[in-house]
């Protein structure tokens, strides 16, 4: 994936974010329960995060290509479809195989935190 596929998704994603989370906190709120509108929620935080977080790797491969960073960028990728998508398909559906899934995202997630960090230690060190 390179950078400006990176920064495609973060645009997307930020903009299901913001759209879903004015949505929820203004049509939903009077439809769904409190745990509906927890998983809501939670999903929201961890998209959120996640977002800035490939905005972040967008520049940073722009700035200096990275195999590690576009891992990384992939995986937080599919984190985020997994994780927050099934908290959201959940909240509004109350499906029973959302939880299960759920915790795939938050692997993807971590995979993804993982290969930034490879990424960051090979990052040979500038001379000035």
């Amino acid at each position: 994936m390179n950078s400006r596929w990176i920064l495609v998704l973060a645009a997307i994603s930020g903009f299901i974010f913001v759209s879903l989370g004015a949505f929820g906190a203004h049509g939903l709120s009077k439809i769904l329960d409190v745990k509906q509108m927890a998983w809501l929620r939670t999903g929201l935080e961890y998209q959120g995060m996640h977002t800035l977080a490939l905005l972040a790797l967008g520049v940073a491969v722009q700035v200096r290509d990275n195999i590690w960073f576009r891992r990384s960028a992939a995986f937080l990728v599919v984190g985020t479809v997994l994780f927050s998508g099934s908290l959201y398909w959940l909240a509004l559906t109350s499906i029973g195989m959302w939880p299960y899934i759920t915790p795939l995202g938050g692997f993807c997630f971590l995979i993804g935190w993982a290969l930034l960090l490879v990424g960051a230690l090979r990052l040979s060190k500038k001379v000035e």
